[in-house]
């Protein structure tokens, strides 16, 4: 029988290489202690502020 669930976890995959490469970006850009929590903070909810600042930019 076939499963219909094993291309699932390719989404994951690249969901996961996206945090690991924002958290790198953010990173990079942070200077104190609580710019590197924000950093680490933004990594893991990148696509919400990308979605938010898309919409952002529309709407005018």
């Amino acid at each position: 029988m076939s499963d219909s669930r094993t291309g699932a976890a390719g989404g994951g995959a690249i969901y996961g290489l996206g945090v690991i490469g924002a958290w790198v970006y953010f990173w990079q850009q942070a200077d104190g202690f609580w710019e590197f929590v924000w950093a680490i903070v933004q990594g893991l909810f990148w696509p919400a502020f990308m979605v938010y600042e898309a919409f952002s930019a529309l709407g005018g």
